[in-house]
């Protein structure tokens, strides 16, 4: 009985940890991937933090059409090695497609988490302190406009209320329901097999 408490807070410490370091190396993939402003402490953070890892990465792994593979590389192992560690304090079994299946689906629903709770915070910063510069709120709408400018066309502001970002909230929920949620169903379904 006691075991299980301790297995909780392992898994609870794991998923922590490598969630925010994963939430790291996914925020600067996306922000150089928008061209973000690099100058930004937010960005020089995020950039402090994972270049440890990724430095020796990127000798062995190049970019590709403007893309830092090697942090996507990053991402997939630390979520399997996060996986792997869940497993043995849990005491799941896993298989290898299973794993690699299960990390996939999870980091895609973190980046569609994402953006999410970014054109959240930045709809509700709009109305709370409109006009004043953050450095969050910049990288935000760096981050945000490659999605919100397609939904802008769509549905253009009416008498000043721009409301792309809700188009773009519900695009995000039907791809977690549609896409996400499926694959980490098929990938439980293959720890099984």
């Amino acid at each position: 009985m006691g075991g299980s408490y301790f297995g909780n807070a392992g898994a609870f410490l794991i998923q922590t940890l490598f969630g925010m370091y994963i939430l790291a190396v996914m925020l600067r993939f996306l922000l150089q991937w928008v061209r973000a402003d690099f100058y930004n402490p937010v960005s020089q953070f995020l950039v402090k933090v994972t270049n440890p890892p990724l430095r020796p990465l990127r000798r062995i792994i190049p970019g590709l059409f403007g893309l830092d593979l090697a942090s996507v590389l990053l991402m997939v192992l630390l979520q399997v090695v996060m996986l792997l560690l869940l497993s043995v304090v849990t005491g799941m079994a896993v298989t290898p497609l299973g794993l690699f299946v299960l990390a996939v689906a999870q980091l895609l629903g973190l980046l569609l988490n994402v953006f999410f709770y970014g054109i959240l915070i930045q709809a509700i910063l709009s109305w709370v302190n409109p006009g004043v510069y953050n450095p969050v709120t910049s990288l935000l709408h760096a981050l945000n406009e490659p999605l919100l400018r397609p939904a802008r066309r769509l549905l253009p502001p009416i008498s000043g209320l721009d409301l792309s970002p809700v188009i773009v909230l519900i695009a995000l929920q039907l791809l977690s329901y549609l896409v996400a949620a499926p694959l980490i169903d098929m990938a439980y379904l293959l720890m099984r097999t």
